[in-house]
């Protein structure tokens, strides 16, 4: 089995223009690249994100009982091997190059994300036989994935959520923030921004539990709330979206707060290992989300780059827990880090 460094080696001389297959994914290589990974206008979102995680430092314990360490994690009535999900990517020839396409990515990453254990979400694009091509992939996955449906306007919706639908998927998401992006704007039908009420009917019309991905605040997770979605994932879509946003692990601990109790928090952006992922936890999500570095492991090697980069992400943060004092997930407490 190659290591992940040699991986991302073997991306460099596979990938397009954008991405730089980093050793690090901190966002300053393809800054102000897009299309691409990059982040907008000055660029600093994704370096944003990257640099807060790592701030925030972890208070190591070992007194503490012997015991096995459980990454185990159980969300929407089905058990995963660890609080990981792989994010969604669309438009994959445009953002990181013409050796693959959406459907052969997704082709891999699934059956791949489901050999590990956990799930990946999929991408959407103006194209729709992104969606269809990605909801088949998931239903012959079992089921195993995500379906991430962008803000169309109303008959678009109702076209792709029946798509997601039929996959047989645990649940579906959403990612609001995507109203940013320049695809997304200045279409006819329109789509983009969408009032709490439109939300609600899509949320209605789902039949499994709902995600929506895109949260920055306590203020839009209470609406997301008020639409009956069941999940909330904090993102910034990477700074793709709007420039000069805050970090998401500086609005992290805010969303928690305000539906932690009554609603399943998610958080990606700038988590680059098992300690990132125990930093999350311990400010109070369920779960995190990981999308960028996956690209380059699976233009680098298939299959075996998703699975090599989550068997590394695992026991980072089994080897965090073994340090810090925790056994399993609802032992890692805030006072296990320090910000």
């Amino acid at each position: 089995m190659k290591t992940v460094p040699e991986i991302l080696k073997l991306a460099a001389g596979e990938m397009g223009d954008q991405c730089k297959a980093c050793p690090v994914c901190d966002g300053k290589a393809c800054r102000n690249r897009m299309p691409g990974p990059g982040a907008k206008g000055i660029g600093d979102v994704a370096i944003r994100n990257y640099d807060a995680w790592q701030k925030i430092r972890v208070n190591m314990d070992t007194l503490v009982a012997k015991g096995a360490i459980d990454t185990t994690f159980r969300v929407f009535g089905r058990e995963y091997a660890m609080p990981l999900f792989v994010g969604p990517i669309g438009a994959v020839t445009l953002h990181y190059g013409k050796k693959l396409g959406d459907a052969e990515y997704n082709d891999i990453l699934i059956p791949a994300a489901k050999k590990a254990g956990i799930l990946a979400f999929t991408g959407d694009g103006v194209d729709a036989t992104i969606m269809q091509r990605a909801t088949k992939t998931i239903a012959a996955a079992g089921g195993c994935g995500i379906p991430t449906v962008k803000p169309w306007d109303t008959a678009t919706v109702r076209e792709k959520m029946a798509l997601a639908r039929s996959t047989g998927a645990p649940a579906i998401a959403m990612d609001i923030d995507a109203a940013g992006l320049p695809f997304i704007q200045n279409l006819d039908p329109p789509a983009g921004p969408m009032s709490v009420d439109e939300l609600a009917e899509v949320v209605a019309s789902a039949g499994v539990p709902f995600i929506v991905k895109g949260v920055m605040s306590a203020k839009v997770a209470r609406k997301a709330k008020q639409a009956g979605a069941a999940a909330v994932i904090v993102s910034n879509h990477g700074g793709r979206v709007l420039d000069q946003c805050p970090a998401t692990a500086e609005v992290l601990e805010e969303v928690v707060d305000a539906v932690g109790d009554s609603m399943t928090v998610f958080v990606d952006g700038g988590i680059r290992s098992g300690v990132d992922i125990f930093k999350a936890l311990a400010l109070g999500a369920d779960g995190v989300l990981v999308c960028r570095p996956f690209a380059p492991m699976i233009y680098g090697a298939g299959e075996e780059g998703v699975l090599q980069l989550i068997t590394k992400y695992r026991a980072e943060l089994a080897d965090t827990m073994l340090m810090c004092g925790a056994r399993k997930l609802s032992d890692i407490t805030r006072d296990m880090v320090r910000v």
